[in-house]
């Protein structure tokens, strides 16, 4: 009787084992993304709106910096050959179908033909200058976003911690690891969340701001070309 009383108790543990390994990983299953952001406590939610702010930011910016971007190949050769035509009508027309900020520097000049060269160049920088700041509009949230969600976290874990030793100087010597479990969360949930906020807004701004790059540059060379257009037709004359 005692061997079988030996085996049921075995297969008694066991079943308890099976049971208790069968609920800790259900309650790991159980522990959402939603359950974690709600763990790191009040600090999450500023978290929370700088990320959507984030990713709206980012997609608005990389929208507007795209289709900026896309410019006609032959646009500069149309409007070379308007103006050796003597159509500016023309050229003004296709520089306001273009809509791009290439077409608006362009159209700036044009509309100031028959002024003298550098008027007409500080009119085109000009106008460029602003399609640049229209440009790299909201560019500074993104960067800040990059360096404050960083420091939110950082904050979470700051008071996170300060809850977890709180709640070891009023727990004596009943030291108990639930008393420490909600300053804890606090402080590594809010630091993950504020870097993975950071990283994002850090790679969209240094993203977005190549792309503005890229588009300065190409800015001032059709600046260029169109300035040496212009010389074109007083150079002719005298060949």
């Amino acid at each position: 009787m005692s061997l079988i009383t030996f085996f049921l108790q075995a297969d008694a543990v066991e079943a308890v084992n099976q049971a208790a390994g069968t609920l800790a990983s259900s309650q790991k299953v159980s522990l959402s993304m939603i359950d974690m952001a709600v763990k790191g406590g009040w600090l999450m939610i500023p978290l929370v709106i700088l990320s959507v702010l984030t990713i709206y930011i980012f997609g608005m910016k990389w929208w507007t910096i795209s289709r900026a971007s896309k410019i006609d190949p032959n646009f500069m050769r149309d409007i070379r050959d308007f103006i050796h035509d003597g159509k500016i009508s023309a050229a003004l027309n296709l520089c306001r179908q273009q809509d791009t900020p290439v077409s608006h520097l362009i159209e700036k000049g044009i509309e100031r033909m028959g002024r003298p060269l550098t008027d007409i160049q500080t009119a085109v920088e000009n106008m460029g200058n602003i399609e640049i700041a229209r440009l790299e509009k909201g560019l500074p949230s993104l960067a800040s976003i990059a360096g404050g969600a960083p420091m939110l976290g950082f904050l979470g874990t700051v008071l996170g911690m300060v809850q977890a030793f709180f709640n070891m100087s009023q727990a004596g010597n009943n030291i108990d690891i639930t008393l420490l479990s909600s300053g804890i969360y606090t402080a590594m949930i809010t630091t993950v969340a504020g870097l993975i906020v950071g990283i994002l807004a850090y790679f969209g701004y240094n993203y977005l701001t190549s792309k503005v790059s890229d588009l300065v540059f190409t800015l001032q060379s059709n600046t260029i070309e169109f300035m040496d257009l212009l010389h074109e037709p007083a150079d002719k004359p005298a060949k």
